[in-house]
């Protein structure tokens, strides 16, 4: 699940860099404080790749998925490209879960087969 989360965040890291230089041109939107939001939000994408796995990890996936489209607000093309990642999201996770499962079936198995040879 780990790879398929942080490869989602890290793909957010990037539109929401390039969704902040569209913010920019904004007039009525300080630089300052569009390099501010886009910052913490760029930060908050790769803190996020190492918590994946622990506790609140997907929480606070699900609440950057939110912002995201929220901030459609001011860059009205973020509407379709949070929901873009949240649904890459939900399948990052969705599908994670699944492989994890199966690897560890997968080394289950293998564990009592070497068992039994032995």
């Amino acid at each position: 699940m780990r790879t398929l989360c942080s490869s989602t965040l890290i793909g957010e890291f990037f539109v929401i860099g390039f969704a902040g230089l569209v913010a920019m041109k904004d007039p009525s939107l300080s630089v300052s404080t569009v390099w501010l939001v886009s910052g913490i939000a760029m930060v908050l994408c790769v803190l996020l790749c190492g918590m994946v796995t622990r506790p609140g990890g997907i929480a606070l996936g699900w609440a950057l998925q939110l912002a995201l489209i929220a901030s459609g607000v001011f860059v009205p093309t973020m509407y379709f490209m949070g929901a873009v990642f949240a649904g890459l999201w939900w399948a990052s996770v969705h599908f994670g879960r699944k492989v994890d499962e199966a690897k560890a079936r997968f080394a289950a198995a293998q564990a009592e087969s070497s068992a039994d040879a032995a």
